[in-house]
């Protein structure tokens, strides 16, 4: 799965169809060999990140490669939760841009919030982010997709290339509050 973090255009909360601060509760599903998993995701958004921590996250990820970036984003004020359950992880990264279906929201948080893999002997180290991908259509329909343990590397067409420890993807819908 490619991201598209650092050719997304700038986007002020004003310009924004999403209304923040964003409670939202997704469906989120994923099938693995052994089980199908249902789950309710809970995304509390107080507001975007600011456009120069962004660039200074993306310039340490070009720079700096993960870990760089791993060290920049862990020094950001948190903007919000996700949350699955008890379990919640900050978020510290959150941009909004144009999207031919609407608005795409990315959100990243410096830790993982779960792993689900096929192979239960698979190395967790270095999978240390949580990734979410939200599409928001015009009618507040959502649909995405979420990474509960990732990692990124600069390169591809995008300039950012995310690598996720589980084999298949969660997806999740839902709507705006309104």
């Amino acid at each position: 799965m490619v991201v598209l973090l650092s050719s997304l255009p700038i986007v002020s909360a004003a310009q924004s169809t999403i209304p923040y601060p964003l409670d939202v509760t997704l469906d989120a599903r994923t099938k693995t060999e052994v089980a199908a998993v249902n789950a309710s995701v809970t995304i509390s958004l107080n507001r975007l990140m600011e456009e120069s921590r962004r660039q200074r996250v993306l310039t340490a990820l070009k720079e700096n490669g993960y870990p760089g970036c791993l060290t920049v984003l862990r020094s950001l004020p948190p903007v919000g939760v996700v949350r699955i359950g008890k379990r919640e992880v900050e978020i510290k990264f959150a941009h909004e841009a144009a999207h031919p279906q609407g608005r795409r929201v990315v959100l990243v948080a410096d830790q993982p919030l779960f792993f689900l893999a096929n192979d239960p002997g698979k190395r967790r180290a270095g999978y240390e982010l949580t990734m979410v991908e939200l599409i928001v259509d015009a009618k507040g329909g959502i649909s995405g997709m979420m990474a509960g343990a990732a990692r990124v590397k600069p390169g591809g067409e995008t300039g950012v290339v995310l690598d996720t420890f589980g084999e298949e993807p969660v997806t999740l819908s839902g709507k705006l509050p309104r």
